[in-house]
């Protein structure tokens, strides 16, 4: 385990450590000089709706008295509800391959078990002065597993013009777990990467490997660490902690992403660097 986390450890250091290039426009997008965006052509008039039927049609219709709920109905309703919402949220935290006590039949499943189920959302600052969100989702058995991610980065424009550029980038990649035991689970990933950036949108072969492995008692370290080495350039690390409650996961990390057009866009190299810090609330069964 310990070459394969200082491997990811020396990826993100050299995802950190490639610096933006001289380019004048970001990854994806022609150099332009500056300009002010088009004006919109708003709309001069205003419609007037009038309504179906008005105050004075429904003083003639008959008024119905109703006779108000007892208050031991209101009660019994509002119990249910209370009721309802005690049995999803013990559903939630109780549930789960990371239960704090796991049943004798469930012990050996954590990062083991034949069949499991993660979803998730996470997001955080970027140092463009921007932001990102993540959202995946995956599936997998024992060894053989699907991995979907999607990440959208919002980000201040840097031509001066007004307004923001935004990148969505997306990965399907199948898995491998190399080792699957109680307390750690080690993948090797495959597939396809997408980026779609202001001018261009990209269309490449994905490479991955992550590790999930129990410190103590509820609490994980997660490592991930994605390249795609053309027709685009893109390395993408990313470490984090995760505490698990039942089925719900508390995460938070710190992720590093270095994004190369490699001049596809206008035979200039528009290379960007983003990292920053994340949090993250996910589903694990």
């Amino acid at each position: 385990m310990f070459p394969i986390r200082t491997l990811l450890c020396a990826l993100l250091a050299l995802a950190l450590g490639l610096g933006p290039t001289a380019a004048e426009a970001r990854f994806g997008k022609r150099s332009r000089p500056s300009q002010s965006e088009p004006k919109r052509d708003g709309d001069d008039k205003e419609h007037g709706a009038s309504a179906i039927g008005s105050d004075d049609d429904d003083d003639d219709a008959p008024r119905r008295t109703s006779r108000p709920r007892s208050s031991r109905n209101r009660r019994y309703a509002s119990g249910g509800s209370s009721t309802t919402s005690v049995s999803w949220l013990s559903f939630f935290f109780a549930t789960g391959n990371h239960r704090l006590s796991l049943s004798p039949e469930l012990r050996g499943a954590r990062h083991a078990a034949p069949l499991s189920f993660r979803l998730g959302l996470q997001g955080g600052p970027v140092n463009e002065g921007g932001g990102g969100a993540d959202l995946f989702l995956g599936l997998e058995g024992r060894r053989l597993g699907v991995d979907l991610r999607l990440t959208g980065l919002g980000l201040p424009t840097d031509d001066g013009t007004s307004g923001s550029d935004s990148i969505t980038l997306t990965q399907s990649h199948l898995t491998w777990a190399l080792i699957s035991h109680e307390r750690a689970r080690v993948r090797a990933e495959a597939g396809v990467s997408t980026a779609h950036a202001p001018d261009i949108t990209f269309v490449g072969p994905s490479l991955g490997a992550s590790l999930e492995a129990c410190i103590a008692g509820p609490l994980d370290l997660e490592a991930r660490v994605q390249v795609t080495p053309f027709p685009y350039r893109q390395v993408d690390a990313s470490a984090a902690l995760a505490l698990h409650v039942g089925a719900v996961v508390l995460r938070g990390g710190y992720r590093g992403m270095v994004l190369d057009d490699a001049g596809y866009v206008d035979g200039v190299s528009h290379v960007d660097t983003f990292y920053g810090p994340f949090l993250g609330l996910g589903l694990t069964y």
